[in-house]
């Protein structure tokens, strides 16, 4: 996604460069930002998602110092600045799961797809999804959110949350085994993907 091309500085170089010349930190924000406002809009809503965003590049702005130049790519510590602050919103995401859940309308989406068949039985699988992603414990939504809506590998995620792989593989396959329990026939994976790839 986010990763950065041949060529082209990493991250931990324009945070490195920021520590003295603040102004390039906003290479950061320029890579990062599209990708962690739609992950914080999906899981909030785009009203309390403004707020996380801007907070979580602050936040990253005044920890700069403390960053470890040795990871190349920010995304797993951004993602895990992000999380942390949603724990504050708990109850804003856990009323837009509710809301999706009643209405089938992911307002983040909506705007951006078409009303079809197929568009209509997926709205309905996903009312039974978010029901169900609402009632996971909040350490196991975050790791099963951050793989499938913020496409953060395995590891990226235990990094984001600072918590063991293991930790990350055993909540995720928890979260997947509850929801495929509530959801029966529906294939929670349609929406809620299975391991990446890009491990």
């Amino acid at each position: 996604m986010s990763e950065t091309s041949r060529g082209e500085a990493d991250d931990a170089s324009f945070i490195e460069r920021s520590r003295r010349e603040p102004e390039a930190f906003a290479e950061v924000f320029r890579r990062h930002a599209p990708d962690i406002t739609r992950y914080v809009a999906r899981r909030l809503g785009e009203d309390a998602a403004d707020d996380v965003v801007a907070e979580t590049f602050l936040t990253a702005f005044r920890q700069r110092e403390n960053y470890d130049l040795s990871r190349p790519h920010a995304r797993p510590w951004l993602y895990g600045i992000a999380t942390n602050l949603m724990g504050r919103h708990k109850r804003a995401e856990v009323r837009q799961l509710r809301i999706l859940e009643r209405t089938g309308v992911d307002p983040v989406t909506a705007p951006f797809t078409e009303r079809t068949d197929e568009r209509l039985t997926a709205e309905s699988s996903r009312r039974s999804l978010a029901g169900a992603l609402a009632a996971l414990p909040k350490g196991h939504r975050d790791a099963l959110l951050l793989v499938a809506w913020g496409d953060l590998s395995y590891p990226e995620t235990a990094e984001a949350l600072g918590v063991r792989l293991g930790t990350v593989r055993s909540r995720v396959n928890r979260a997947r085994n509850r929801l495929r329990k509530e959801l029966g026939e529906i294939n929670p994976m349609a929406t809620v993907s299975e391991e990446p790839v890009h491990e």
